[in-house]
């Protein structure tokens, strides 16, 4: 076992938080961070040891790699090989919620446990201004998955990183809600031409503006170039049933618009059915349904229909990954 158990230390995104987060992390010890997607649980990511820990305390499977944090382009660009379309890319979406996989550089000093031992790496510039300041503090790039067990549901603040990892992990720099609510989107421009493995904060129709189509691809069997493509993930205790149009007795209700008729406890994602205010509330109502659910005896969430264009293909990716059998 690469951790201890200990008390997780809460710290305010203050000078003080800020240089005690930097402290515990330069250290090589785990601390999650809030960004505009979800909480990230940080680690340097040159450190072996550190990110083994981070597989340790999520019980993530070694093969799924994870995301490279940096205060800015260049920094990010110094340890994969940029080409012109990831400079383009940059330009147009960085800082924000678009990771990128690209080759690794010769000289790349992250962990190869971070890229799951492959020849490329996912980079993304975050933007949250607490983030940022502590990327720029620490000096080298942060690892940071979502601060949570695997394959259970994202957490968007730092209460839900709590209930899942205190005393996992050395501390979490508490720094608000997630603006955006869903992870960022993946794009994988290491090869001959760009193909979305992870739909998320940037949409697609706002990427294809930019580079032109965009290829959709499921990975080869065994091999997952990215973060977030396990068939089962972001889920519930609860199963989850998709597209539902009527309620049973013994489901809770994930809407979006008017509640289904019948509906008792009911998570409401937009009464305005606004795919930017549901993709913010998707994990917290799928933990809240989940932990009230399980309370008033129920067995199953049931999730309305959400449209798959703009943010709506990232929230159904995230509902069908919940939804999936579980191993």
């Amino acid at each position: 076992m690469l951790y201890q158990p200990h008390m997780t230390e809460r710290l305010s995104p203050d000078r003080a938080g800020l240089a005690r987060a930097c402290a515990l992390l330069r250290a090589g010890k785990l601390v999650a961070f809030g960004t505009e997607t979800v909480y990230g649980l940080g680690a340097d990511a040159t450190n072996d040891h550190a990110v083994a820990s981070v597989f340790v305390a999520k019980g993530r499977p070694h093969f799924n790699p994870l995301i490279a944090h940096y205060p800015d382009a260049e920094a990010a660009f110094a340890h994969v090989r940029a080409t012109d379309m990831a400079r383009q890319l940059a330009d147009a979406f960085w800082p924000g919620p678009l990771t990128l996989v690209l080759r690794r550089a010769d000289a790349c000093p992250i962990s190869l446990l971070a890229s799951a031992g492959l020849d490329t790496q996912a980079v993304r510039v975050p933007a949250h201004a607490d983030t940022l300041a502590l990327l720029r503090a620490v000096g080298q790039p942060i690892a940071g998955p979502s601060a949570n067990r695997s394959g259970q549901v994202s957490p968007t603040s730092a209460a839900h990183v709590l209930a899942e990892l205190s005393g996992r992990i050395a501390g979490v720099l508490e720094s608000g809600p997630c603006e955006v609510g869903v992870e960022s989107t993946v794009l994988d421009i290491s090869g001959d031409h760009p193909v979305l493995l992870r739909a998320g904060g940037i949409t697609l129709e706002a990427i294809e503006a930019v580079i032109g189509p965009v290829a959709h691809t499921a990975p080869a069997a065994g091999v997952l170039r990215s973060p977030g493509l396990l068939a089962s993930h972001y889920a519930p205790t609860l199963p989850v049933r998709l597209t539902a149009t009527e309620m049973r007795a013994d489901e809770a209700l994930l809407a979006f618009g008017p509640p289904l008729p019948g509906a008792g406890l009911v998570f409401q994602l937009s009464a305005a059915q606004n795919l930017a205010e549901a993709a913010a509330r998707l994990f917290a109502g799928l933990r809240w349904l989940d932990t009230q659910g399980q309370t008033r005896g129920l067995v199953r969430i049931a999730a309305m229909a959400v449209p798959s264009y703009g943010l709506g293909r990232a929230i159904n990716d995230r509902l069908h990954r919940a939804a999936a059998p579980r191993a």
